[in-house]
């Protein structure tokens, strides 16, 4: 995979994580954050595990007791910023809480500062562009009630930062799938134990009926199973920073879901200057993150000689 088609990939995953904002929608308010995770992350791992046994057991037999320590590490921050998502976009309508989710093109070239990584130039004006059509975006949008929802989507995309730094470093030296579906059955489990402890019922204390299930069920799939191993493939040959700013392309994705869904399903959104200007500095960032400008120069220069 050359980083082409990893840049490719990476929009794909978006693309599948652009649908969180309607799923999480369409679940009811009984079905606590914990559960959701703990069920999909669970039979994502399943999933992973049925399809690709004997790759993930000579994984294990491989690496051994370290790559289960890796992937708890990544498992529990995985579980945590989801959650915390889930409980902050109880207070945002699609558009705004897709805008907010990617905040985390903020903190994370700041936490690789502090970590004494280096980062592009090009990807910090990359990240300024996206920030500036976040800010458009949200400009006057935000309600004083808003603001614990989006304090906790804040705190939660700063552990997403370290997430996708820790999830670059060890996705260039485990294997893919056996990671991916350790973070999927371990992440699964650390949260059956939170909600065991808010709703000690679990399973039986569900309400199911045909939303939930259908619901969890395209979560689990699309967006566990097969987002988390597309992702890790693609890590292999992405930056961090780099991968951040194409997961902001999620804005663009959710608003577009958001407009042309139906209203029984979601509340429809109302397509206005400011958002339109935030959606465009989004994919103008993009733009400069994965374009190679030098090499487009050198190219037109050569054909025109």
């Amino acid at each position: 995979m050359n980083k082409l088609q990893a840049n490719l990939c990476l929009l794909c995953v978006t693309f599948c994580w652009s649908t969180e904002v309607i799923i999480f929608a369409c679940i009811p308010d009984h079905v606590s954050p914990f559960a959701t995770t703990s069920i999909t992350f669970l039979i994502g791992g399943g999933i992973l595990f049925l399809a690709f046994s004997g790759r993930i057991l000579s994984g294990l037999k491989k690496e051994g007791r370290k790559q289960l320590f890796y992937c708890l590490i990544l498992s529990a921050l995985n579980s945590a910023y989801n959650t915390m998502y889930q409980f902050g976009l109880k207070n945002f309508d699609v558009s705004t809480g897709a805008f907010t989710l990617s905040l985390t093109v903020v903190a994370l070239p700041i936490i690789m500062i502090i970590r004494r990584s280096q980062v592009d130039k090009k990807t910090w004006l990359s990240s300024a562009i996206v920030l500036a059509g976040i800010s458009a975006a949200l400009s006057g949008v935000l309600t004083a009630d808003q603001l614990p929802g989006l304090a906790i989507i804040c705190a939660g995309c700063v552990l997403r930062a370290f997430y996708i730094i820790k999830l670059n470093q060890y996705a260039k030296k485990y294997d893919p799938i056996t990671l991916s579906a350790l973070i999927c059955i371990s992440g699964g489990l650390i949260s059956y134990l939170f909600w065991m402890g808010v709703q000690p019922g679990t399973f039986l204390a569900l309400n199911w009926s045909s939303t939930v299930i259908a619901s969890l069920a395209i979560y689990a799939y699309f967006v566990v199973a097969f987002t988390i191993t597309l992702n890790l493939f693609a890590q292999r040959r992405a930056s961090p920073a780099g991968a951040t700013i194409i997961y902001s392309m999620e804005i663009v994705f959710s608003v577009i879901w958001g407009a042309v869904m139906p209203a029984n399903l979601i509340d429809p959104i109302s397509i206005t200057p400011g958002l339109v200007a935030g959606m465009l500095c989004v994919v103008a960032g993009n733009l400069v993150e994965i374009l190679d400008f030098n090499k487009l120069r050198r190219n037109r220069l050569e054909a025109e000689s």
